[in-house]
């Protein structure tokens, strides 16, 4: 018969992965976690207190898993927004962080195709606008046409306060969210994420930000308040 001593020191398994050995106390879940967890999932799926040992460690020092997937998240992002200006650029940023923020609590959850159809509907909605012709481009699912919805009403509050250059803006914002369509439909090809590879793109844009919530925020691109203030990011 088994003695109860002898599961002493005993690690179970992670209760986020369940292959691995649970080996960190995470203070946010109130139980332990295994080491790959802790690092692949903070402030992603784990919302990490500020407090957390492990979190500043890996300010300083982050481990390699995490060095690797965020340089392959730049390998896949960046030849996609090159061609954008700043100001296009800056306008991408804006609409994923609206996106990201309105994915946290969308019911049902968005995928990378809702995505992209909604940011396509709102682009051909500017498209057909800038030659004279007012028509709203609606999406076909319900997850779209919510995500096109926030990134419209964040657009035509934009272009309001732009005044004399909204038509300009209006361009610039069409090229942009082109630019998210295009990325968000080749995420799943390309950088398949484990367990839902239909939210790559999702997972990855939920990264970054997670990454730049983390930073003292001083107003520059991909800071904090970029999904609460758009007006900052465009001019």
């Amino acid at each position: 018969m088994q003695h109860p001593s002898d599961n002493v020191g005993v690690k179970s398994s992670c209760p986020l992965c369940g292959t691995r050995k649970a080996k960190r106390a995470c203070p946010a879940l109130g139980r332990d976690i295994c080491p790959v967890c802790c690092a692949t999932k903070r402030h992603v799926e784990i919302s990490c207190p500020a407090d957390c040992g492990y979190l500043s460690a890996s300010r300083a020092h982050p481990a390699a898993v995490v060095q690797r997937r965020q340089e392959r998240d730049m390998r896949f992002l960046l030849p996609r927004v090159a061609d954008l200006t700043e100001t296009q650029y800056r306008l991408f940023m804006l609409a994923q962080a609206l996106v990201v923020r309105h994915a946290e609590t969308a019911s049902p959850a968005p995928n990378d195709h809702d995505v992209a159809e909604g940011v396509a509907s709102v682009a051909a909605t500017l498209e057909t606008s800038s030659k004279g012709i007012i028509y709203e481009h609606r999406a076909t699912s319900i997850p779209a046409q919510r995500i096109a919805g926030e990134i419209g009403a964040a657009v035509r509050d934009i272009v309001t306060r732009a005044g004399s250059d909204g038509a300009r803006l209006e361009r610039d914002t069409a090229k942009a969210l082109r630019a998210l369509e295009r990325t968000a439909r080749e995420a799943e090809k390309e950088l398949p994420e484990a367990g839902r590879p239909e939210a790559s793109w999702l997972a990855l844009a939920a990264r970054m930000f997670a990454g730049a919530a983390s930073q003292p925020s001083d107003g520059a691109p991909g800071s904090g308040d970029s999904a609460s203030d758009g007006s900052k990011l465009v001019i």
